[in-house]
């Protein structure tokens, strides 16, 4: 594809569809409802048809002036109206293509494809590039051809594209997905729009809610219960539906491409999504277990990649698979890795001066906030005797101390380094050969008790990866042995990782 191309024409006739779709909540209120042309009934159906409109118009203008072109060795994209903008990126230089569809792309047999490069803007975000939206076709021959182009090696003779399956949907995931805190929040997002729509046609749905509490024969206190978990109820099956939609037909896979293999997912029911991944760009795998439901080991897995960095992450690029019980993640991390030894090999303890610098942290924390509670009870209105609750919060910030101390943890196994650390704890295992840097760094606290914090840098994923409050030795001869030689001009006097030599654990 040498030649100039536009985005498909189908465009033009789902954004003509999403026109008059944004106009039937105007009609519906002001024809069949008969609702009363007042403000707090017209403003909210006006505005829906007049972003619908504009939105539409906007993405006219945008498939008639925007133009792309992929050449030998650039990916290149022309669009603007007012302001003409001339994007490019290399294609040695491209990390991950992305295709979605919301549902009314996939209805019209269309895609929107994100390239990601390994590049930064001026802003500092990740380069990417976006068409919105190509054929079906199109956008499976741009995943195929732009990252075997991003690659200098030659087919194999004969080869046949392959894959391997690493993981499915499965419906055991549903509970690790659906009971979060997201739930209540979706509760009162659902019930917001109920009264919104409802407000549309004249229906108060909150105020006869309040009558119905009202007239109730229950006494307030379980009326409030009771609603609050029908409520919760409601939302558990909201984020469930979601979870399901969203992930539905999930698949991680190890793809061969005619010059290697890709890391893809694919997932979706109504927007459906494909991610590949170039496995030569990875550089390790991160697991994380949220505090709220560590009991239940739900773990989120991650891959640590160039080109997704923190934004990448944060759009779930770098995400290759859904909450899931610890054996599930593990597994998979392990089956990326190509090595179960990292995530099975014992982490090195660190030292108890890092609990005591976590109870002391805590202590001070709850020690600060009872204060507080104790002055604001005597100049406001606040009850005098809320800073009684430090009673219970600093057991509660002692507790969650003791757990972050235990999240600490390093080891190095092989040819990589593994760090946990924090309350959401998250173990990192990382490529040694990708550490291109190391960072100790002391505060005035941690240079009297003895600790160090390590970080290794790298150009993948956040960009440094941590092990706070090692012992000051342990932490010299850690990043010696990560990135072999580059303190031993600075050291007199050899120390250890774990007991071992720190010139024995190398590469």
């Amino acid at each position: 594809m040498s030649g100039w191309a536009r985005l498909d024409p189908r465009v033009i006739w789902v954004d003509l569809a999403r026109m008059a779709l944004s106009l039937v909540p105007l009609f519906a209120t002001t024809v069949l409802f008969g609702g009363e042309l007042t403000g707090s009934v017209l403003w909210p159906a006006a505005i829906i048809a007049v972003t619908g409109v504009l939105a539409s118009v906007g993405d006219l203008l945008r498939w008639v002036k925007t133009r792309y072109r992929i050449t030998d060795e650039l990916l290149e994209v022309r669009t603007g109206l007012l302001v003409r903008s001339h994007r490019t990126i290399r294609r040695d230089r491209i990390r991950s293509v992305e295709a979605t569809a919301k549902l009314r792309h996939r209805l019209a047999g269309l895609r929107v494809v994100t390239i990601r490069a390994g590049d930064r803007t001026a802003t500092g975000e990740v380069a990417s590039l976006r068409l919105d939206a190509v054929s079906a076709p199109t956008a499976e021959e741009l995943q195929t051809e732009l990252p075997a182009g991003s690659r200098t090696a030659t087919p194999a003779a004969g080869q046949v594209p392959g894959e391997t399956v690493l993981a499915t949907f499965r419906w055991q995931w549903l509970p690790y997905n659906a009971f979060t805190v997201w739930a209540l929040l979706s509760a009162a997002g659902l019930g917001w729009g109920a009264h919104w729509l409802g407000g549309m046609v004249g229906l108060d749905l909150f105020g006869s809610v309040l009558e119905a509490a009202r007239r109730s024969p229950l006494p307030l206190a379980p009326t409030i219960t009771l609603a609050v978990l029908i409520a919760g109820a409601l939302g558990v099956v909201a984020v469930g539906v979601a979870f399901v939609a969203e992930q539905w037909q999930f698949r991680l896979v190890r793809a061969d491409t005619p010059t290697g293999t890709v890391l893809r997912t694919s997932h979706g029911l109504f927007r459906t999504r494909r991610v590949d991944r170039d496995d030569g760009r990875l550089r390790g795998v991160e697991l994380r277990r949220p505090l709220l439901w560590r009991w239940t080991t739900a773990t989120e897995t991650s891959v640590v990649s160039t080109g997704l960095g923190a934004a990448g992450m944060l759009a779930g690029g770098a995400t290759v698979l859904p909450k899931a019980p610890a054996a599930d993640a593990r597994r998979v991390a392990e089956q990326i890795l190509g090595d179960p030894a990292p995530l099975r090999a014992p982490l090195t303890r660190h030292p108890l001066a890092a609990l005591r610098r976590r109870l002391g942290w805590a202590v001070a924390l709850g020690a600060a906030l009872t204060g507080l509670a104790w002055w604001l009870g005597r100049v406001t209105a606040l009850p005098e005797r809320l800073w009684l609750a430090g009673g219970v919060l600093v057991p509660v910030a002692l507790g969650l101390a003791l757990l972050a101390y235990r999240s600490l943890g390093h080891a190095l196994v092989g040819p990589h380094l593994v760090t946990s650390a924090g309350l959401n704890r998250t173990t990192v295992v990382l490529r040694r050969g990708a550490v291109i840097g190391v960072t100790l760094r002391q505060s005035v606290l941690q240079r009297r008790l003895g600790l160090v914090t390590l970080r290794a840098t790298t150009a993948a994923g956040q960009g440094s990866y941590a092990a706070p409050d090692l012992a000051t030795a342990d932490g010299v001869a850690l990043a010696d042995a990560t990135v072999p030689g580059l303190l031993t001009p600075y050291r007199a006097v050899p120390a250890t990782v774990g007991g071992v030599l720190a010139a024995d654990v190398t590469r």
